[in-house]
């Protein structure tokens, strides 16, 4: 069976029509020079060349998918094979899933729907225009998440802001155990590499699990946003956070006066900018940054592949137009008006974002500000010894983001952390 034709296999009876044809998709000249070399690193490292996705996409899926990532991580040696592996494991989990339907075991269909979604989702990210295997993947995506979503242990609803004479897609997640009220709320944005179905986890939800509502939004340039035509721009993401707690504030569920904002990677600097311009924001954290101006060491230092994702987001094909469009990717000018607390958890080797350029950042902020510093972390804090014996990043910023939305005080401060996990508080 060609596992790699969007129609092949069982778990879809029928595909839907091919749609328009696709745009060309983006290409780069160092995608094209050193296409040997991304290779020999695939062939040598695997699916986590660049980032540790089977690590942050397993955890969301829960210890069961361990498995599936473990064949994964065996199966890919070469870019092409990126999107059939992950397709091929997402239709063994929704077959399984409609297997446990079919036999009444809601649970066990639950969590295969879900874990089905983050892989169509996964197998999307090579694929870097809106061709029909792209379509059918994210179609498969939603359908997936949409079963899951009846059969969650909480509600979830499918939500379209409007935005720009279109709509900002979201899944808007109520804490189990939720019988009324207003709940602080937190706006989750998630990086370039990932979608708002992986961003809040089947089991143990970091903000679920401390009574917040969860907004898991694709803002501009992120997956579905820029299948709808809705491409990166910073005048884009300038308005995100206002269209977002416009829509918040309208529900019975939210606290209008407790919201808050959490960014990661790409989403560290679109959710920086968001913040910047929504002052009924009431805290923002981000982490594994994403703060040079220009995006010189992401786009021109690192993989070809970030440049060709990024190309895909802002709907460019021409390297050069993206190239000048590059120069416009800045905090300068936005950072000068967050006025809420503001969060940032960096490693001080991040390979995509010198930490200089967060430290100028942070400089520009007029309000209260923290920021964190793993030693020897690279751009996914994680994975060395700062990191391990430390506070562990993601729970920090949960429980940080609880703290401002409950009105904690806050000091100024640089955390260091170290490579025996001590934690040295300075003046910020």
């Amino acid at each position: 069976m060609d596992m790699s034709h969007p129609d092949a296999g069982p778990a879809v009876a029928v595909a839907a029509p091919p749609g328009p044809q696709a745009p060309p998709a983006p290409s780069t000249r160092r995608w094209t020079a050193e296409r040997d070399r991304l290779e020999a690193a695939i062939a040598e490292t695997g699916v986590d060349f660049d980032q540790p996705r089977s690590i942050y996409w397993n955890a969301a899926c829960g210890v069961e998918a361990g498995a599936d990532f473990a064949a994964i991580r065996a199966r890919v040696r070469r870019y092409a094979d990126f999107a059939p592996t992950f397709e091929a494991v997402a239709r063994r989990r929704e077959a399984r899933a409609e297997a446990a339907a079919a036999d009444g075991h809601q649970v066990t269909a639950r969590d295969n729907y879900f874990m089905a979604a983050v892989h169509w989702g996964a197998a999307q990210w090579p694929i870097h225009t809106d061709d029909e295997v792209n379509r059918f993947y994210h179609r498969r995506k939603r359908a997936c998440y949409a079963r899951y979503a009846e059969l969650a242990d909480h509600r979830i609803e499918a939500v379209s802001i409007p935005f720009a004479g279109g709509a900002l897609p979201a899944w808007f997640h109520l804490p189990p155990g939720y019988h009324g009220g207003r709940l602080p709320t937190v706006i989750a944005v998630p990086g370039m590499d990932s979608f708002k179905e992986a961003t809040v986890a089947l089991y143990a939800d970091r903000f679920l699990s401390r009574g917040f509502a969860v907004l898991a939004v694709e803002g501009p340039g992120q997956y579905e946003a820029a299948m709808t035509g809705l491409h990166m721009t910073v005048p884009a993401w300038a308005r995100t956070g206002t269209a977002c707690v416009d829509w918040l504030v309208r529900r019975e569920e939210v606290d209008a006066q407790r919201i808050g904002l959490s960014g990661i990677s790409f989403g560290s600097f679109a959710g920086t900018i968001a913040a910047a311009h929504e002052p009924r924001l009431r805290a923002c954290a981000v982490m594994n940054t994403c703060h040079q101006p220009g995006w010189t060491a992401a786009f021109e230092q690192a993989w070809p592949t970030y440049k060709m994702r990024f190309m895909y987001m802002s709907g460019h094909t021409d390297e050069d137009a993206f190239d000048a469009f590059a120069r416009t990717l800045t905090w300068e000018g936005h950072a000068e008006r967050l006025s809420m607390p503001y969060l940032v958890l960096a490693g001080d080797r991040d390979e995509l974002s010198p930490l200089e350029c967060t430290e100028a950042l942070l400089a520009a902020v007029p309000g209260p500000k923290q920021l964190v510093v793993y030693q020897d972390s690279r751009h996914s804090i994680g994975g060395v010894p700062a990191a391990n014996l430390g506070p562990f990043a993601p729970t920090l910023a949960a429980d940080w983001l609880a703290d401002r939305l409950r009105g904690a005080p806050m000091t100024s401060e640089k955390w260091y952390v170290d490579a025996s996990g001590k934690v040295t508080k300075t003046p910020l």
